[in-house]
């Protein structure tokens, strides 16, 4: 991964409408959904602050299911929100209806359920950061990057439901490893597939709330799946609103 391709990753989903945080309650059924259909991150998407406050106030006795469709963001926030989710006392349930990726794994590891829609992705790498500076200032970044994985891996080797070891996540976030979801299944990062959940990866990288379309540069990724990728690209333009636009502008150049 290239430092100018995660600057263009942070610029395009900065530029993307955030999804608000979206927790609805059915209080007949003692549940609660949390929708994580965004960036994780305190200002391009959701934050762990509303997260947090919104999970302490549920009752113990609800189930607190977590619908999961994110590239991922702000690693502590990720790690802020998955400790409010183990703190929960009630059953917690994750649901990976399309993409849970970087930090939105974390997420989901902290649950007591892992459920993989069709179709979806489950991807784990080593951190990632942007440091200005001297080369103490790069050395105590890279120090902290490899706290950071240590602390991450050990997560994924606490939640493992087939036992895999620590050589195991290292080996697979030094590489940036895509799991379909047949794959997190068999490799325990997730307990079963749903086929009734969005079965197409593509669709999955768009889906959102309420039928609106949500879309990320995975491009920054050196390994994301050719469907996810071109799911993500931007929109094509429209040429003759262009067009219309560069006559505009030679009729100002005639002017002055």
């Amino acid at each position: 991964m290239k430092r100018m391709k995660l600057q263009q990753l942070l610029r395009d989903n900065a530029s993307r409408e955030s999804q608000p945080l979206n927790l609805v309650r059915n209080d007949a059924a003692s549940e609660a959904t949390l929708y994580i259909y965004d960036v994780i991150d305190p200002y391009w998407g959701i934050g762990a602050e509303s997260v947090v406050k919104e999970i302490a106030a549920l009752d113990p006795s609800v189930t607190l299911n977590v619908r999961i469709n994110s590239p991922g963001g702000d690693v502590f926030d990720g790690r802020a929100m998955a400790s409010a989710i183990r703190g929960h006392k009630g059953k917690t349930i994750a649901y990976v209806d399309g993409l849970a990726a970087s930090a939105a794994t974390t997420i989901a590891a902290a649950c007591g359920e892992v459920v993989m829609g069709e179709g979806s992705f489950f991807m784990i790498h080593n951190s990632w950061s942007i440091v200005w500076g001297n080369k103490a200032d790069m050395t105590d970044m890279a120090g902290l990057l490899g706290k950071i994985d240590q602390a991450i891996a050990g997560d994924y080797v606490n939640t493992n439901r087939k036992g895999k070891t620590l050589a195991d996540m290292v080996a697979w976030m030094d590489a940036e490893t895509w799991f379909s979801a047949e794959e997190a299944v068999s490799n325990g990062f997730a307990d079963r597939i749903d086929a009734k959940a969005d079965p197409a990866p593509a669709a999955a990288n768009k889906a959102g709330l309420s039928g609106q379309q949500r879309r990320w540069n995975l491009a920054a990724y050196d390994k994301a799946p050719a469907a996810l990728v071109q799911a993500s690209a931007p929109p094509e333009k429209d040429y003759a609103e262009v067009r219309a636009a560069n006559e505009r502008r030679l009729r100002l150049l005639e002017i002055a």
